[in-house]
């Protein structure tokens, strides 16, 4: 399983979130935004290339989901989802190079009641960046080592100007590119951006005539579920230790969605490193000298186990998934922190990573960010559904391993009663 294969399921899913609306024929739901970006890479590494400002062009193109009678729609006041591309200079082009970006997004308004200038815009996708770090030619830009990368960005807009079919928006937001841990050194190119964009297109006809939606009777939905889940990811150990190797997992979970489109639940995961496996059975460096008991059972200490928190936005057939939870054993990523936060020096290492109270907060938490498609649409509350996602999982927020999962989600005992 190569990691691009996640990269295309965010292309898929993007289209599909795109498509979601019920009247897909009516073009005046549709809207295009350029949008210009100014700012600043933030420094990745200790002698990290000097950058100037950081440029960005980027067209969107959506729809409103205004038309659509779906539970996800209102609850989140009708949001705007789409797809973004984009062109990135991060101010230096020999060092650090350009981003070519693909990005689904969502774009939800935020003070309704009071006003309609503000929205936050969040997407996630993957770029192609054309420099990377290379030991002779490039050895400071230890930001990104692949050319495909996972990229994401979160905005705060504001309407400057709003007009019947066009509004001048101004954007305060951040942008993160990294691999997920596929191959080292991998820092991660970080930036905060303002940004001017115009966003035309018709809304105000497509609300108008479509109040009818908000009109209807207001229920309140709840309903449990059980879900289980395996996947397949790849990771490396560290500089020295460079190799992809996969990461095996299984997940089980339960609890609750509340009004087709919050669903909150936790549950315990199982996984096995084959990087770690080889690096204990292979008596690879540190083993003999830390944990040379290890060699005993090397599938035992290649293992992972934990338990996790869930939180997710439902949007039809699409899932917008975050986890967070808590490492119950996980003995290897003693070794695993001091390979990867070591220096070393033409191959030797020359200082191990330390093992100070953040590599235990590192050990102890972890968590996981991804987008998932359903095969059902979720706001039909199916009993039986099956899923495909991609996920970056990390130790608390630095990568661990990119992830490409299959799943099933059982939904029991809908209920529903007038708010």
């Amino acid at each position: 399983m190569g990691y691009k294969r996640s990269y295309l399921l965010l292309f898929f899913i993007g289209i599909q979130l795109y498509g979601q609306s019920e009247k897909k024929t009516d073009k005046r739901s549709f809207f295009i935004t350029p949008e210009i970006l100014l700012g600043k890479t933030m420094e990745a590494n200790t002698d990290f290339p000097e950058t100037k400002l950081q440029k960005a062009l980027f067209v969107s193109f959506g729809s409103y989901s205004s038309q659509s009678k779906q539970r996800w729609a209102m609850e989140l006041g009708y949001p705007k989802t789409g797809i973004s591309l984009g062109v990135t200079d991060f101010g230096n082009t020999e060092k650090i190079g350009k981003a070519y970006t693909l990005m689904p997004f969502v774009e939800i308004g935020l003070f309704q009641k009071k006003s309609s200038r503000w929205n936050m815009n969040i997407g996630m996708g993957a770029s192609y960046i054309d420099t990377q770090f290379d030991v002779d030619s490039n050895p400071f830009n230890l930001a990104v080592t692949t050319k495909v990368n996972w990229s994401f960005k979160s905005f705060l807009y504001y309407d400057l100007f709003q007009r019947e079919t066009i509004k001048w928006r101004l954007g305060l937001g951040y942008s993160h590119f990294s691999n997920g841990h596929t191959r080292l050194p991998n820092q991660g190119l970080n930036s905060f951006l303002m940004s001017l964009s115009t966003h035309i297109g018709n809304q105000g006809d497509v609300l108008e005539n479509d109040k009818i939606n908000r009109l209807g009777e207001k229920k309140r939905y709840t309903e449990n579920y059980f879900s289980f889940r395996a996947g397949i990811g790849q990771n490396v150990l560290s500089r020295v230790f460079n190799d992809k190797k996969e990461v095996y997992s299984v997940a089980f979970s339960g609890g609750k969605i509340i009004n087709k489109t919050y669903k909150f639940g936790g549950g315990a995961y199982y996984r096995f490193y084959e990087q770690y496996y080889e690096h204990i059975k292979e008596n690879k460096q540190l083993i003999e000298e830390q944990v040379p008991s290890y060699r005993e059972n090397p599938y035992r200490y290649a293992t992972n186990f934990g338990v996790f928190g869930s939180a997710e936005l439902l949007l039809g057939h699409v899932g917008v998934e975050f986890d967070i939870g808590i490492n119950i054993y996980k003995p290897f990523y003693k070794i695993d922190w001091q390979l990867s936060q070591g220096y070393f020096f033409e191959g030797d290492y020359v200082n191990l990573g330390e093992l100070n109270s953040y590599f235990k907060v590192k050990r102890t938490v972890s968590s996981r960010l991804g987008i998932k498609y359903y095969v059902l649409n979720t706001n039909a509350s199916p009993k039986n559904n099956v899923f495909v996602s991609a996920h970056i999982n990390a130790n608390l927020g630095q990568a661990d391993f990119s992830e490409l999962s299959l799943g099933y989600v059982y939904r029991f005992n809908l209920r529903e009663s007038k708010k």
